[in-house]
Formats: C-alpha cells, structure tokens, sequence
C-alpha cells in the first residue's frame, strides 16, 4: 500500500511539473488553487486579456509594453515587473493605470505625460480595501483620490520615485487663509465630505523630481476634505529627496504649493524627511501644515529658492518639530519660520538663515511652547515684499519677530540673532509676549539705523543677561 502512495504522489509530481512547463511557455503560471493563474504577459493584448480574466490573480510583464489609453487592474487583481530591474509600463496618449481596490502594484517603470494621473484610484468604489504600491518609478501624478461615494481605503506605498509630474491643472484644490494650494506629484487626497470617509497611509522612502528638475506643482501632497469630514491618518511618512516648482507667476497672492504639504483633515504621527526638500518657485513653501503631526524630523538642509517661499510654516498643531540641518530662503519675503495658526509644543532648529529683502527669520502669531536654535539666526535683507494669509505684505527682514497673540514660554539660542539690513530690528516684539529667552552669543543689528531689541505695543520680554550690539535706546 506504500508503494502505491509513493507512485501516486510521484505521479502527481510529474504532471504538476508538466503542467507548469506548458503554462509557462504559454505564459501562463498555476498557482496553488487551481481556479487562479499568475500570468506572463509580453504585449498590450495580452495584458488586456489577463486583467480581463476573473480567474487571474497576478500579472506578471516580462517586456515594455506601450497602451494608447487608460487601463484599469480589477479588484483583487496584482500587477508586477521583474525583480531585479522594473518592466516599462508606458502610456503614449496621456493615459494611466486606474486601481478598483485590492491591488498591489510593484517592480514597474510607469511612464506617462507628466500632467497626466499615471497611477488612479476609479472613482465610484464603496470601498478599496488595501492599496500598496512598491518599488515604483513613475512619470505623471500618482493621484489617490477619494470621491464622494467612497469610505474607505488603505494605502501602503514604498519606495516611489516621481520622476517628473505636473499637476498644477487639477481642479480639486483645498482652499483656506486666502489660498488655493495645488495637488503634488504624490497625493493622497480624501475630497469626500462625509465624517466616516476614511484613508489610512503608511508611506515610506517617496521622493520627487530631481535637483534642477522640479515637478511642477506641490511635491508631497495629503489632505482630508476639510477641518471636519473625510479624514486622513497617516501612520508613517518618510521621504527622500524632494525638488518641486509651482510656476506661479510674480504678484500671486492666492495660490501656494510645498514641497511638503500636510493638509487639514490629516494627521500624522511621523514625518521623516531624511534627504533635502528644495523648492524653486514663488509662494513654494517648502514644508507646510495645515493638519496635525506628533512628531516631524528633518535630517537633511531645507531650502528655498523662490519669493515667499517659506521653510517651514505651521497652521496647525505639532507636539514635536526637529530641524537637524539647516533651514535656508533666498528669495524676497521667503522667511524661515512662520507660526500662523494653531500651535508647535517643542520646535527645535540647527540654524536658519535668510538672504532676501522682507524675509523674517522667525515670525510668531500665536501661543507655542519651547523654541531652540542650536546655532545662528540670521538674516540679510531690508524691506521687501511677502505673502502673509493671501496678500503680498511689506515687511523688514526681522531676525525674530513676536507678533500679536503670539506667546512663547521659552527660547532658547545656542549661537547668535543676527540682523544685516538697514533698519531691521534684530529681535523684535510688537504685542506679543516671550516668557523667557537666553542667547549665548548676544543679539546683533549690523544695518544702519536697527535695533538690536525693540518692544513695541505692549510687547514683552525679558532683558536680564541679553547682550545687545547696539544696546537698545
């Protein structure tokens, strides 16, 4: 009776070897259920037939495969390249690859016209289930979008390079401060109003365009519907380097982008911006958000070239903020750091320096906990030209800035402020209130007529052990 076992199970064996064989050379490869295939493709019709076939589970491109139009990968349906270098997904007439749900898309070059959504969630789905997306470089947006009718979707992305996008034509644009702000070559964006609409994100290792060859409009882009409605919870976002250019043209006062933007309705437990985040254009801010984070670290220089663009702008509310390289503008009214709204518990610099006229350093308008700069706060410019909540503003290049309703318990300098323009005060606090302050290098106003302090409007601080150059009058 063994040996009738054994033969059988031999017998098995050889004809599951055969059939393997004959399914391979037909591009065809069995999976453990016999009512699911993992399937080789080499040309667009047979794509097109595998992702048409209920029964395929895994699509498998084996060569470059060019498609005039869209294409769509049903529920439950994975589409993969090889493993060692990605296969060539390319869409010649501005098409894309659209996800129903449950897909897992890997190990893919996915070309496109840059102003094109290169990868898509297809609206009118209840529910997406669980998106991942690995391994992937990717010419035009990768636009995750939640729409009206739809609850739910789980997004796992890793590894994503966006090599070049425009998506500064996309209609569907979060609107607040006077500001419109443009959708990113990476966005997961939930525009469904509804309380129980709900993404959830884990993104690790996504970077954008290239240095001297930014994607156009934001770089990073995640938002919820609104303060209330359609949210997004992000568990991890990681990116590596990040280069974007919004095109707007001088004078613009309504539109902004970043190179990291972090909307209303979102909330991330973890930012990580481990290599350089540059933006290039006017009002580019290069991080911004407008939701909540608990925590948020920067390992790499942050910096901006464009007017008002500003490094780091907060709108919402951060526990903790950590700058381990430098923040540094160049452009008219680009300031370093902005609090505007909401609040910042611990906020902590290397240094920050600005060169452009009407370009704060650090500018503060409502209530934060502790400021640290381990170094210099510097900045050069004069009088000149800045955005502030949707209208181009005159403003000197203060080092530090106390606005009112801004409170701050205590700021803490490891090296100097420092002022350069003429008649621009180094530290100033115009109606606002800092509760304690050290500066172990002193406070210097190098411009002709500056102050090195100057309270104004009730303003206070604490003078005690501050060395002023020129003492103040």
């Amino acid at each position: 009776m063994e040996s009738v076992k054994k033969s059988w199970l031999v017998s098995e064996l050889l004809v599951t070897i055969w059939l393997k064989k004959f399914n391979e050379l037909n591009g065809v490869y069995m999976s453990q259920s016999l009512n699911e295939k993992v399937v080789g493709v080499k040309t667009l019709n047979e794509l097109i037939n595998a992702l048409s076939n209920a029964s395929t589970k895994l699509v498998k491109l084996t060569s470059t495969i060019v498609s005039p139009h869209d294409l769509f990968v049903p529920e439950g349906i994975s589409l993969q390249g090889g493993e060692s270098s990605p296969a060539t997904l390319s869409f010649s007439q501005g098409g894309g690859l659209g996800l129903f749900g449950n897909n897992t898309i890997s190990n893919l070059s996915v070309i496109t016209t840059p102003s094109a959504r290169a990868i898509f969630l297809v609206a009118g789905q209840k529910q997406y289930g669980k998106i991942e997306l690995t391994n992937l470089i990717v010419t035009g947006q990768v636009g995750l979008i939640l729409r009206v009718g739809s609850d739910q979707a789980a997004i796992i992305a890793e590894n994503i390079h966006v090599v070049a996008s425009d998506s500064r034509a996309y209609t569907e644009q979060p609107q607040k401060y006077g500001v419109n702000v443009l959708q990113g070559a990476f966005t997961v964006y939930n525009f469904n109003g509804d309380a129980a609409s709900k993404i959830t994100a884990s993104l690790t290792n996504i970077s954008v365009g290239m240095r001297g060859a930014p994607v156009l409009g934001s770089g990073i882009f995640i938002g919820g519907f609104g303060d209330v409605g359609g949210s997004v919870e992000v568990e991890r976002l990681t990116t590596g380097p990040v280069y974007s250019h919004g095109l707007l043209t001088s004078g613009t006062a309504d539109f902004i982008t970043a190179g990291v933007f972090l909307l209303y309705g979102a909330h991330a437990q973890k930012i990580e911006n481990i290599e350089e985040v540059v933006t290039y254009g006017i009002n580019d801010m290069v991080l911004d958000n407008w939701g909540s984070v608990t925590e948020w670290i920067c390992k790499k220089p942050i910096l901006s070239y464009g007017a008002s663009g500003i490094g780091f702008v907060n709108f919402g509310t951060v526990d903790n903020f950590i700058a381990e390289d430098s923040i540094v503008t160049y452009g008219e009214g680009a300031r370093g750091f902005n609090q505007y709204d909401g609040t910042v518990k611990n906020i902590k610099f290397k240094s920050i320096t600005t060169h452009g006229n009407g370009s704060i350093g650090i500018q503060i308008s409502k209530p934060i906990g502790s400021l640290t700069i381990d170094e210099d706060l510097e900045t050069f410019g004069g009088l000149g030209s800045s955005l502030v909540k949707g209208v181009n503003l005159k403003l000197h290049a203060l080092a530090l800035s106390i606005k009112p309703g801004g409170v701050v318990e205590v700021i803490t300098v490891g090296g100097a402020i420092i002022s350069h323009g003429e008649n621009v005060d180094a530290y100033s606090v115009d109606g606002g209130m800092v509760k304690a302050i050290s500066v172990a290098r002193g406070i210097h106003a190098r411009g002709k007529d500056a102050h090195a302090m100057r309270l104004e409007n009730g303003g206070k601080s604490p003078t005690a052990n501050l060395t002023l150059i020129p003492p103040s009058p």
